[in-house]
């Protein structure tokens, strides 16, 4: 997986494969741009086909995790990095630009985000709203600084949350939370969001990135395969009948049961030591 500054965000690799994405304009609080959503997939693809990647954490410079789209035009700033893929015409300039401005440079983001089979956190330091904030609702885990204040409040502007967030509010809260949410143009602080199940954790700021890298370590030495096949399943089932989703994990099933990690964890539990998983990694 390549490392480095990308336009608006870097990459490195930390310890056991943890891939670390830190949004790095925070003058602009990390405003995104088409740009960046862009080279932001094609790193997603490359985490994907990586074996060395096993876990993928999002954050955010400065004040912000990010504060949604970008709409001032101004240049990127100091830390804007190379491009990874070309730029492209169009825009919202009238319906059809918009429609498929969304599908095709917009929405692929948090369905790449979705679509990862590695796990995935959003490490909240800051305000995450609208694009910001539904990237962190793709995320598989949420951990929150104290400090972090997230929404959408599309509806502030006249606005729809056009990149998912309804379906992943929907997904979170149901129904009717979701409508609380977005048509009284909700924004709400770290503890409101763990009430309303949005983040799994509000921690101290200092405390913030040491917490994360400790979940992702947790989730980057547990069986890989198992683990990636789970997480599918999980998103499968919110969409599927219950007869479909046994099937569903039974043929996944078929698969994990004769994997070398499982063998590992019998033979583990049978001599009583902690288990070795994904050595069929290490051996890559």
């Amino acid at each position: 997986m390549q490392t480095g500054n990308f336009r608006g965000f870097a990459v490195s690799i930390q310890d056991s494969g943890i891939s670390l994405i830190t949004f790095n304009q925070p003058e602009r609080l990390n405003g995104m741009t088409h740009h960046l959503k862009r080279d932001l997939v094609e790193t997603l693809i490359q985490a994907q086909m990586d074996d060395t990647v096993r876990v993928v954490v999002f954050t955010g410079s400065g004040r912000a995790f990010s504060a949604g789209d970008d709409i001032t035009g101004r240049p990127l700033g100091q830390h804007a990095g190379q491009t990874r893929v070309p730029d492209i015409p169009g825009g919202h300039h009238n319906p059809t630009g918009t429609y498929n401005g969304l599908r095709h440079l917009s929405q692929p983001l948090n369905q790449a985000v979705r679509n990862l089979d590695k796990l995935t956190i959003a490490a909240l330091n800051g305000v995450a709203i609208q694009t910001g904030f539904s990237l962190a609702l793709a995320c598989d885990f949420r951990i929150a600084s104290e400090e972090a204040r997230m929404g959408s409040a599309t509806l502030r502007f006249g606005l729809l949350p056009d990149e998912g967030g309804q379906f992943l509010l929907t997904q979170l809260m149901g129904v009717g939370k979701t409508m609380d949410f977005l048509m009284r143009k909700r924004i709400v602080s770290a503890r409101g969001a763990l009430d309303l199940g949005l983040v799994h954790e509000v921690v101290p700021p200092a405390e913030l990135m040491d917490r994360t890298m400790d979940l992702a370590r947790e989730l980057a030495n547990g069986p890989q395969v198992a683990m990636r096949m789970l997480k599918r399943s999980l998103y499968n089932a919110a969409e599927m009948t219950f007869a479909q989703s046994l099937d569903e994990i039974a043929s996944k099933t078929a698969v994990s049961d004769h994997h070398p990690d499982a063998e590992e964890g019998m033979r583990a539990f049978r001599e009583k030591r902690p288990p070795r998983f994904n050595r069929w990694l290490e051996e890559k």
